[in-house]
């Protein structure tokens, strides 16, 4: 009976394709919408992942600050013996620990000027954070602890700065903290991006170039710290970890608990997930919005099917027909209608995010079981919609329905 009430419901959606087509237009814009934008919002979601996990999902940023009226003190600060107790306590437990210090400077090489942005970093940085050296070497334990005025550079940048990107042994002139001096390239590294850092970067038409050099130099001449780079051991229980860290850090600067400021990675790629997928859902809940408009589509065009096959149905129910089967021939119809076009919406909403994806070269992320949901929830329209003129149908009188012209 099922099959039937489908062949028959294909031929009537079929004997009216125009007509069929408009009345699935609202489902297929709504199924359509909230398919794109569900999974665009996946997408960036995963993107977004993708950049902590080269970040380092242990990476945190610890730092004092005072809750009270008090302020900063001068011991509230960092040193570099400090920082060296804090390796020695934690052990196997800390990766990296650094100051994370950065600092904008004009790269001079002849007539070139290039802005950098230098970022200071230990010798065992690349054990976090891989530095894929193409030439030359990285920073070693000697040019941290001499501050040697050494430098890694990034390809682009050492060849817009010399003309190539073997620039190892090469010498430049820079101002760091209102001191000119020069400093010698010992390195050069490919930056490897991600597609949401390669596309971001390219939006930025004042993009800096990017360079490594000894923390130490960053931390001079008075050696205040203001805050700590800390990576933790791959596997760690971060909200254990920085609790126990925390209390320490209070312990040595004489400050309560709540002065001393954890941030992880791990708690701000929470906050950017919820906030993403909150906002993916309002929005695709806006979309969905398109989808009540193409269910009283379907019921409109339904009604009018009804009406335009009376005759029919009276010589259904005169036949033997029972009002069950008549409900469900144009609940059938209805689900079919609304499914088709929910299919159609499915096939143009991916179509478009995965031809997106391919312009930007990026992964897109369409879940199966969004699609399912989707084309569920459509034919669900399709039936709540079409109960009306089911209803209508089914329950008209055969004798009346047979005196329809």
């Amino acid at each position: 009976m099922l099959l039937e009430n489908m062949i028959m419901a294909l031929h009537a959606i079929r004997a009216n394709k125009m007509r069929s087509l408009l009345t699935m237009l609202g489902i297929i814009i709504g199924i359509g919408s909230v398919i794109s934008i569900v999974s665009i919002g996946d997408t960036m979601r995963a993107l977004v992942s993708d950049v902590y996990k080269n970040i380092g999902m242990t990476l945190a940023y610890v730092y004092v600050w005072p809750q009270d009226d008090e302020g900063m003190r001068d011991s509230d600060y960092f040193n570099l013996d400090e920082i060296e107790r804090i390796r020695e306590v934690f052990g196997d437990e800390l990766s990296y620990i650094d100051s994370a210090p950065m600092v904008d400077a004009e790269a001079i090489y002849g007539r070139n000027k290039v802005k950098y942005m230098f970022e200071g970093i230990d010798y065992n940085f690349p054990d976090v954070n891989k530095i894929n050296i193409i030439y030359g070497r990285n920073l070693n334990e000697g040019d941290i602890k001499d501050r040697k005025k050494n430098m890694v550079l990034e390809a682009k940048g050492a060849e817009r700065l010399f003309g190539t990107e073997n620039a190892v042994g090469k010498t430049f002139r820079t101002t760091i903290y209102n001191e000119t001096d020069d400093y010698n390239v010992v390195g050069v590294y490919r930056l490897e991006q991600t597609p949401l850092e390669a596309m971001m970067a390219g939006m930025n038409s004042n993009q800096q170039e990017a360079g490594y050099i000894p923390y130490t130099i960053l931390t001079w001449p008075n050696d205040y710290i203001y805050n700590l780079r800390v990576y933790a051991k791959e596997g760690t229980d971060m909200t254990e970890f920085s609790q126990r860290f925390s209390a320490y850090i209070a312990k040595i600067k004489d400050r309560n608990l709540e002065d001393i400021t954890f941030y992880s990675a791990a708690d701000e790629m929470k906050g950017n997930d919820a906030m993403m997928s909150g906002l993916s859902g309002a929005v695709g809940g806006i979309a969905a919005i398109s989808l009540l408009v193409g269910g009283i589509g379907i019921m409109n065009i339904m009604l009018v099917s009804v009406t335009e096959r009376t005759r029919e149905i009276g010589i259904r129910k005169a036949l033997g027909a029972k009002t069950a089967d008549v409900m469900i021939q144009f609940l059938t119809e209805s689900a079919i209608l609304s499914a088709v076009g929910g299919l159609i919406g499915v096939a143009i909403g991916a179509g478009l995010v995965i031809l997106g994806g391919s312009v930007l070269q990026l992964d897109v992320v369409v879940k199966p079981q969004i699609v399912f949901i989707a084309v569920g929830f459509s034919a669900l329209v399709g039936v709540f919609f079409g109960i009306y003129p089911a209803s209508k149908a089914a329950n008209a009188d055969p004798i009346e329905a047979l005196r329809y012209e």
